[in-house]
């Protein structure tokens, strides 16, 4: 069963909040990542976007966009890393959305150990790289992409779901390693958001219809919903906020 979103509200965040700001979204080339990019410019920032192919990056819409810079990067390879954020002029804000999910094969460790590497790994690599940059700015900030099942198991994907659970404690972790820098680490946890990721369980009535029963919203989310609590988390309004995983799951967690 294909879920057709509700339409989305005019954007609430088209507010040059982030105006004369430079943020990086990694993973931003579609999905989630690429709603937050597309607001970060729609709020005044220029934004780097990395896709991990040059596929990605010729197919994302945000090809064109004023204030946008795209940028191919694999998020496994450290010196790649390391090369496109040290060439950046000045970085306020990171927000780490890469990622992959490989339904029922997470159960071979070697699958298991790819998705933990890009996931996770992939995360502390782009954290560890923009440390310095961020340290210099005077609101650096930190957003990293966790999920509902950061908060329990997922039987066919034990690494999505244990490279999101890390993601929760390396937020926590890395919260108070960069206090002393001024910079702050958080995350969000979205829930069952309509991305290519999570089309197949919108294509399977059963799946799609136990998700919805749970949630206390009843609909699917939209990649655009998940963008007002990341621009909160990286704004001066969250000035005193950091190590806190915020779930936008529309009370999947709470029923």
């Amino acid at each position: 069963m294909h879920i057709t979103p509700t339409p989305a509200p005019d954007p609430q965040w088209a507010i040059p909040f982030f105006k004369g700001r430079s943020a990086l979204v990694v993973g931003g080339s579609s999905g989630i990542g690429a709603a937050i990019a597309a607001a970060f410019l729609e709020a005044g920032a220029s934004v780097t976007v990395t896709g991990a192919t040059d596929g990605e990056i010729a197919a994302s819409d945000l090809q064109g966009r004023p204030g946008a810079t795209l940028r191919q990067l694999d998020v496994r390879d450290r010196t790649g890393v390391d090369a496109l954020v040290s060439a950046l002029p000045g970085l306020d804000v990171v927000v780490n959305c890469a990622g992959i999910i490989r339904r029922g094969d997470e159960l071979d460790p070697d699958v298991f150990a790819s998705v933990v590497d890009i996931n996770l790994n992939g995360s502390m690599r782009v954290c560890a790289a923009a440390r310095p940059l961020l340290a210099q700015s005077s609101q650096g900030a930190i957003v990293n992409l966790a999920s509902v099942l950061t908060f329990q198991g997922g039987g066919l994907v034990p690494g999505y779901s244990a490279s999101k659970g890390g993601i929760g404690q390396m937020t926590k972790s890395l919260a108070i390693a960069y206090a002393g820098d001024g910079v702050r680490v958080n995350a969000v946890a979205p829930g069952w958001i309509t991305t290519s990721l999570t089309q197949d369980l919108q294509e399977d009535p059963g799946r799609s219809e136990a998700i919805l029963a749970r949630t206390a919203m009843k609909r699917w989310g939209r990649p655009e919903d998940v963008v007002g609590g990341v621009l909160f988390l990286a704004s001066p309004a969250a000035a005193f906020v950091t190590g806190v995983i915020l779930p936008i799951d529309g009370g999947y967690l709470i029923t």
